[in-house]
């Protein structure tokens, strides 16, 4: 059973960065992908990146794309998010998300389509 346990949340004004770790225990990162989604207050969960180990694609949403980036150290079986230029409108809490049994090169947008999450870590980004 992988347990995915996400750190790196805080408080941060406009224009700064945070990088938001994922660490998987019980698991490898072959045949995956790995995403982060994030939910803020009132809203539903939406998804943020994600990577598809088969392949070694990165994807974003359109809201993140060009400020974020995803990455993974896969000796660690981690997974990083690196978040520049956060605006107000990022503040949400990030969920690191496993999905196993991936196609290569294909894109998993959905929180349906991931099988195992973390509890979260909280980003806060004052303006």
């Amino acid at each position: 059973q992988v347990q995915l346990v996400e750190s790196g949340g805080g408080l941060v004004q406009a224009g700064g960065s945070l990088r938001l770790s994922c660490a998987a225990s019980g698991g490898t990162f072959s045949s995956v992908a790995m995403g982060w989604f994030r939910q803020a207050p009132g809203k539903e969960r939406e998804f943020v990146a994600a990577i598809n180990f088969r392949g070694g694609s990165a994807y974003y949403a359109d809201s993140v794309s060009g400020r974020f980036t995803i990455s993974s150290v896969n000796a660690k079986n981690t997974v990083y998010l690196q978040m520049n230029g956060l605006k107000p409108e990022d503040t949400a809490v990030y969920y690191c998300a496993r999905k196993i049994g991936v196609d290569s090169g294909r894109y998993y947008y959905t929180i349906r389509e991931y099988d195992a999450w973390g509890q979260g870590t909280q980003v806060t980004v004052s303006s």
